[in-house]
């Protein structure tokens, strides 16, 4: 994928609003394939397989399925883990969403969409692909930005731990 594609997508998709969601529940696998779709670059990072959805299951992550299917509930659960994981640790990750995720999930998924769609605006306006600046500094900047958050996002993770 070229970077104008990726700022392309950054600036235009997103994952399913609460409201487009299915209203009927699915298996796994039809789960699997819809996390593909959730979060861009997800199937190019990392493949979400069966055994990590029974893993985030274990960690307290993502809710039982009912029987062996999953609804809204779960898909907006695994939507945010899947962006979560390739960031922090399952044990971070647990305690983050555990303590952001209150009882109405759809207004905690809405939540999280509006502050997706905010940090991706606001990533791909500090960017000017076609600047004088040489794209090695770009990426050098993009990832002591990302470290510097990270720090303090495991910190504050910890700090909700205790």
């Amino acid at each position: 994928m070229e970077i104008k594609e990726l700022i392309d997508k950054l600036e235009s998709e997103r994952p399913l609003k609460w409201e487009e969601l299915p209203d009927f529940m699915i298996y796994k696998d039809q789960l699997i394939a819809l996390m593909g779709k959730q979060h861009i670059g997800l199937s190019e990072i990392e493949n979400l397989t069966s055994a990590m959805v029974n893993n985030y299951t274990k960690s307290g992550i993502l809710p039982r399925a009912e029987g062996k299917k999953y609804g809204k509930s779960h898909i907006a659960y695994l939507t945010m883990a899947c962006l979560l994981k390739q960031i922090l640790q399952v044990d971070e990750v647990s305690v983050l969403m555990n303590s952001y995720i209150d009882e109405d999930v759809e207004s905690t998924y809405n939540g999280y969409l509006e502050t997706l769609d905010k940090e991706f605006k606001e990533t791909v306006e500090s960017i000017d692909i076609d600047s004088d600046e040489k794209r090695h500094d770009l990426a050098m900047r993009l990832a002591v930005s990302s470290y510097t958050q990270k720090l303090i996002c495991q910190k504050l993770i910890k700090d909700m731990d205790k």
